[in-house]
């Protein structure tokens, strides 16, 4: 059980030590550029064009949302015809 447990560990270590690591830029200090730039934009849209879609997708939805939940509040407050 012990060996076993030896040559486990070694495999895992020999896995994790030698796994190719991607390396990422940094880009914080062009982030920090670009959200401190006072260009007038409020700092939700600053990030382009994608910002703006995700800006407008998510008020559309809200709007859709509430007028169906009121619309449903109205229709649900109404009573029943009798048949």
């Amino acid at each position: 059980v012990y060996l076993l447990f030896q040559a486990l560990r070694q495999i895992s270590q020999r896995t994790l030590s030698t796994a190719s690591r991607r390396q990422f830029e940094n880009k914080v200090s062009e982030n920090q550029k670009l959200f401190q730039e006072d260009n007038g934009l409020p700092v939700h849209l600053k990030g382009g064009a994608k910002d703006s879609l995700l800006y407008r997708t998510t008020a559309g939805l809200t709007v859709f949302g509430t007028v169906y939940a009121l619309y449903y509040l109205l229709v649900s407050s109404m009573p029943k015809k009798p048949n």
